[in-house]
């Protein structure tokens, strides 16, 4: 028989609800909630609230605020809030019933300008810390690889520093004012130049054959077990890749416990200031040459490279191909090296001119005062393992950026540097969480099934019959639960 829809007429009370029993056992919140412990941020932001006034919303329920804000990447933080009643598996996670009082979504932004980047920063050691202690990380090999971030500002609010009075005749004393010393830490003349009214922070940078945006850098260092993030840095989008290996080394091992061994990077870390900086620190430098990759692009292009000139250590000189000699000329200490030339017309009356150099002064060498030492360096990363390296680090940094695309790291949420590292730091936490979920429900998995090997190497012959049959329905058992478990 068919039925009938009825009205619908909402309860006054509800006795048979029960949050806890609504959330699936397998529900990723519930997974995390088991494994990550939230309390740690009362210690990191006690010294940030006062002892009078309202009382603010727990930390902790901030933090969990954050995270699903970017586990679920959701659009803004008053979408958040307004999904927040309509999500049962959210209410639970927070800690909240059905008839909570949901706080105001000005909340979160009032606790990241509280708390600034530090309590960030340490929830996402703790996790990394938590992952090594899970044994998810090996932390002797390092794979570097650096991605723009496109900053939540538009390229019409790039005013011309230099030219201020003609684009803002109004006030335009104030805004200079105020810009004034926000180029520190740029490079390049368009940053020094050009400026965004609407986040200062951010760098005039060109990606490709695309159009000048602006951006910033996200510097990120995973480690090859698991594919843990186990350090990573924002910066303004001109910062130069290589000038970063240094700090984004000590951070890995500040966060890991771990001592270096391997870096893995592309041409842009392998410079000659890499390479020594790793020859120093006793680690092998698995880095593609900057120079080598250079070879023969731009002004290079066409002409002899380096090695057709020979070098005789004991006179101290090149010789070039055509039989001439290049002697050294000068010393540049902040590059520390030496710079070797021809003389005086002999590149002018060259008939391999053409084919040497372009310059009106003739063709010049440098050398570095531990060119040695650098090129046993150099030999290292062009060794097969390095080669080998240098490709699995490609696809393992890329398909870790990959996945922050989910979470919404292309495109920056918040305004000025800072905000973007807590994002940065938030995003990192998330992917982290999610491998420490899944290796760590495959370790128990592993540890149930070598508990049922052993209970079944302890199982006495000579049985009988019922006996067996009933050993046999237990050990049935047993593997529907380790099922059940490993799907969890």
């Amino acid at each position: 028989m068919m039925s009938y829809e009825s009205k619908f007429q909402p309860k006054l009370f509800y006795y048979h609800l029960n949050l806890e029993k609504r959330i699936p056992q397998n529900h990723i919140l519930r997974k995390i909630k088991e494994k990550i412990n939230f309390d740690f941020v009362y210690a990191e932001v006690k010294d940030t609230y006062g002892i009078n006034g309202n009382v603010s919303v727990p930390p902790p329920v901030i933090l969990k605020l954050m995270l699903l804000l970017i586990l679920y990447n959701v659009r803004s933080e008053r979408e958040l809030m307004d999904t927040i009643p309509l999500r049962l598996d959210w209410l639970w996670f927070l800690g909240y019933d059905l008839d909570s009082e949901i706080p105001n979504h000005s909340v979160l932004s009032k606790a990241r300008a509280r708390w600034g980047v530090k309590a960030f920063k340490a929830f996402f050691e703790r996790i990394v810390s938590q992952c090594v202690q899970e044994g998810l990380v090996e932390g002797r090999k390092l794979f570097i690889d650096t991605s723009l971030i496109e900053a939540n500002a538009s390229n019409n609010s790039v005013v011309d520093t230099q030219s201020l009075e003609r684009y803002l005749k109004k006030g335009y004393r104030e805004l200079e004012e105020r810009l004034e010393g926000l180029t520190e830490g740029k490079k390049g003349k368009a940053n020094e130049r050009y400026l965004s009214t609407t986040d200062p922070d951010a760098s005039v940078v060109r990606h490709g054959r695309g159009k000048s945006k602006l951006r910033y850098k996200t510097h990120r260092v995973v480690d090859n077990k698991k594919e843990v993030i186990t350090a990573t840095k924002v910066t303004t989008g001109s910062v130069d890749d290589g000038d970063m290996l240094k700090e984004m080394i000590e951070q890995a091992e500040g966060n890991t416990g771990q001592k270096v061994e391997v870096v893995v990077g592309d041409s842009r870390y392998g410079t000659k200031e890499n390479f020594l900086m790793c020859g120093e620190r006793k680690i092998k430098a698995h880095l593609a040459n900057l120079e080598e990759t250079n070879r023969g692009r731009g002004r290079q292009e066409g002409i002899f490279p380096k090695e057709a000139f020979r070098y005789d250590r004991e006179k101290d000189i090149f010789i070039c191909p055509a039989g001439e000699v290049l002697r050294r000329r000068h010393f540049y200490q902040g590059r520390e090296h030496y710079e070797y030339k021809a003389g005086k017309g002999v590149c002018r009356r060259c008939k391999l001119r053409m084919e040497c150099t372009r310059a009106k002064d003739g063709r010049t060498l440098k050398r570095h005062i531990r060119q040695e030492e650098l090129e046993r360096l150099v030999e290292v990363a062009g060794s097969a393992e390095a080669r080998r390296d240098r490709k699995i680090r490609q696809h393992l940094s890329e398909r870790s950026f990959a996945q922050s695309i989910r979470y919404g790291y292309k495109r920056a949420r918040w305004r000025r540097l800072w905000r973007v590292q807590i994002q940065d730091y938030l995003i990192a936490v998330v992917q982290n969480i999610q491998v420490l979920l899944k290796e760590g429900g495959r370790r128990a998995a592993n540890a149930a099934r070598e508990l049922r090997k052993e209970r079944l190497f302890l199982c006495p012959k000579g049985l009988s019959t019922i006996w067996q049959t009933c050993w046999d329905i237990f050990w049935d058992s047993e593997r529907r639960i380790d099922r059940s478990f490993a799907i969890i």
